[in-house]
């Protein structure tokens, strides 16, 4: 039988453990319900099984019948805190938290990659590392599944390594795409606190006034971006939190804002930390006030190796056929913790529409949404390119 064909007979367990996951889901990098589950679906499997120290990880190696190098397939498995607003039998029992990003199906997958592969065990011409990942959504969970060894699990270093990511909106249900290069942007944070001289709102000339200059510095940044940063190279920043003040007559003592930055290439990154903090401490000084600037490092740029890109997508159109996996033209501004990995292995990202079919994927709740629904259907689809990437890759 055919990965495909092998992954439709375990569509009933896939599902299953997916509504077992949404319906308890964990945050952060302490998911100890969810490993019980990932180490119960992978129970009776040929695989060496170690779980993590810092994190409630699982990484699983399973040795293949035929020497070679090794393979790494990762799935992240923790959740978000929000609170669900969807009407399903398998909504989630735990108000503010919430599988809103789809890992659920990512540890459904892989472990059904898990369980294909072994039956196939002895034509692997190589290991496979399993990467079951918690602490993706900002806790850099696969930093921490490196430095405790993931990618030394099977001896040497893996060849390559491949991720999935479901997205309930964007992508047409069962669409596969990826791109070689940047695929995700790098996500850093912005922080600054304006000090001023507080006073009495109807006489802002005996005060400093920090709302003012700090307003003045959020339309700053966005026209330094403009005209600094070349549009084939993107660079967003948005101030998602600006806080100052306790009453309309009141000026105070501070301002502060919080901005996310996204950029593309390493260039970019590094320039834009300088720029940002030269226009907000150039503004202060004409204001005659004192400003705080920090520039906090997040997640990486998710670079696609070209010829593992290339790879993923001849091996999606050799298991599903011609119109089933698309190149994208361009990256997308959300970030990845995945990227870590693909600094050290070369590797390819690739997302999966799971937009359920009586929705419009251009309209429905993107990932994140405390109404995201994904479609159950692209799990055995999931599993079956999971363990064909790691079969092909090892078999070339």
């Amino acid at each position: 039988m055919s990965f495909t064909e092998s992954a439709l007979d375990m569509r009933d367990e896939l599902v299953h453990l997916r509504h077992s996951l949404h319906t308890t889901p964990e945050l952060g990098l302490h998911l100890p319900r969810t490993q019980e589950k990932v180490l119960a679906a992978l129970d009776g499997l040929p695989l060496e099984i170690k779980t993590g120290t810092a994190l409630s990880s699982v990484t699983a190696v399973l040795r293949g019948g035929r020497p070679g190098p090794a393979v790494l397939l990762r799935g992240d498995m923790d959740a978000l805190p929000v609170t669900e607003k969807n009407d399903l039998p398998y909504v989630s029992q735990l108000p503010g938290q919430m599988h809103a990003c789809g890992h659920d199906l990512h540890t459904a997958m892989l472990a059904g990659a898990a369980h294909l592969l072994s039956a196939r065990r002895d034509e692997l011409a190589g290991d496979v590392i399993f990467m079951f990942q918690p602490g993706e959504e900002g806790h850099e969970g696969a930093k921490y599944m490196i430095n405790e060894g993931v990618l030394e699990a099977a001896g040497a270093r893996p060849v390559a390594a491949y991720g999935m990511h479901v997205v309930s909106a964007m992508l047409p249900n069962g669409l596969f795409a990826s791109r070689p290069g940047p695929i995700m942007a790098a996500a850093d944070t912005f922080l600054v606190t304006v000090k001023g001289r507080g006073g009495h709102g109807s006489t802002p000339h005996r005060a400093l006034d920090p709302i003012q200059a700090g307003c003045e510095m959020v339309t700053a940044l966005q026209s330094m971006v403009t005209r600094t940063f070349d549009v084939f190279d993107p660079v967003v920043v948005t101030v998602g939190s600006f806080h100052g003040g306790s009453a309309d007559n009141v000026i105070p003592d501070e301002a502060r804002f919080e901005a996310t930055v996204r950029t593309f290439s390493q260039d970019n990154r590094t320039l834009i930390k300088r720029r940002l903090v030269e226009v907000v401490q150039g503004i202060a000084a004409a204001h005659g006030l004192e400003v705080e600037a920090s520039f906090g490092m997040g997640y990486p740029v998710t670079v696609n190796d070209q010829s593992e890109a290339e790879f993923a997508g001849r091996t999606a159109d050799e298991l599903f056929g011609p119109g089933r996996y698309f190149v994208s033209p361009q990256p997308i501004m959300g970030s990845e913790d995945f990227s870590y990995v693909l600094e050290e292995v070369p590797g390819a990202f690739v997302f999966l529409g799971a937009c359920p079919p009586d929705r419009d994927p251009a309209t429905a709740p993107y990932n994140h949404s405390p109404e995201a629904v994904f479609d159950d259907a692209v799990l055995p689809d999931g599993a079956a390119l999971y363990a064909s990437l790691a079969y092909s890759r090892l078999s070339s």
